[in-house]
């Protein structure tokens, strides 16, 4: 099978919860950010949220899952690489990806070993999202975990950022993009957090080596990827890369960088309720719409008013008919 967009992601369990900037404080994380964590580390966090009873919703998750949702949604074919557990997490992940549609061919490890990984999402009532990752499993790929048939026969193959940070999936992802270069694959990748952008300059580097053809950010990920210290002079140093970046500014809507065009595209006038998740539905939507031939602004018109339909929503899913409404605007 043909596929529009493969992917190469964490597999994570993400449980979002309601909580309190104190609340954040007291558990000692930095709001807005995402933090890896074991799961022993976890463990404290949960117990608290326990006491509290906060209001939680599950699913399905990590960025490049999120994205390929998404774009399952409005009816691209889709294939993605992970890794989880044979434990009930484990399971309840693939059944759902199953019931969205998405391909894929996750091998099952043993979870006596290590479990399924999960994120907890903290949101507070401004809207911030603070991420409490366990990446577990997820953060052990092999290269027998990756059909690289199914994954370089697509249009595009998006690469989650995050790979990054573990040794194992940093090796699975440079192999795949060796391969994806040699065939000529476009390459998408999402650059997912200021700090692991700064924590792993070195790695970026090297992937934008294979000839990257999309950059996914947001405004302080391009900032942390070309080392400045304002959006303007950020977007300035895209303008002199080969790729097309594709950063989003938050109220201010997104600008694309192709070489030296800088196409800006208004935000939709929204009420933020939960900014998680907005990130990834702004990459399925702009993925699927690139996949139909849409020209670069009508492909950010598209995403911005996908995001914002996430950003008015608590937790990184739409219903049903919510992605059938946002389908509409293409």
């Amino acid at each position: 099978m043909k596929y529009d967009i493969t992917a190469i992601g964490n597999a994570l369990v993400d449980t979002q919860f309601k909580v309190s900037h104190e609340f954040i404080a007291e558990v000692g994380l930095e709001i807005d950010q995402m933090n890896l964590s074991s799961a022993e580390e976890h463990a404290p966090i949960i117990d608290k949220l326990k006491k509290e009873n906060a209001e939680s919703v599950s699913d399905c998750g990590g960025s490049a899952t999120n994205t390929l949702v998404a774009a399952t949604h409005f009816g691209a074919k889709c294939f993605h690489t992970c890794v989880v557990a044979d434990d009930e997490d484990g399971h309840s992940y693939l059944a759902n990806l199953k019931n969205i549609g998405v391909n894929h061919n996750f091998k099952m490890r043993d979870a006596d070993e290590v479990p399924t990984g999960k994120c907890l999402i903290l949101v507070t009532a401004d809207a911030k999202r603070t991420m409490s990752t366990a990446l577990n499993v997820s953060a052990l790929m092999r290269m027998d975990d990756i059909d690289f048939v199914a994954m370089l026969d697509t249009d595009i193959l998006y690469v989650e950022g995050y790979m990054v940070t573990s040794d194992e999936n940093y090796s699975v992802t440079l192999e795949l993009l060796k391969r994806a270069s040699e065939k000529n694959v476009k390459i998408a990748l999402s650059l997912s957090d200021p700090g692991i952008v700064m924590g792993f300059r070195d790695r970026f580097t090297e992937l934008e080596s294979f000839g990257v053809d999309y950059i996914f950010c947001n405004d302080e990920e391009a900032m942390a990827f070309t080392s400045t210290e304002s959006i303007d002079s950020a977007l300035d140093d895209l303008t002199k890369k080969d790729f097309i970046s594709i950063v989003t500014t938050g109220s201010k809507g997104c600008s694309i960088v192709n070489k030296d065009e800088l196409i800006q595209v208004k935000a939709e006038n929204i009420n933020a309720v939960d900014t998680n998740g907005a990130g990834d539905m702004f990459a399925g939507c702009f993925l699927y719409a690139l996949s139909q031939g849409n020209s670069l602004n009508e492909c950010g018109k598209f995403a911005n008013y996908g995001a914002s339909k996430i950003v008015e929503t608590f937790g990184p899913r739409l219903t049903e008919s919510g992605y059938h409404e946002v389908l509409k605007k293409l």
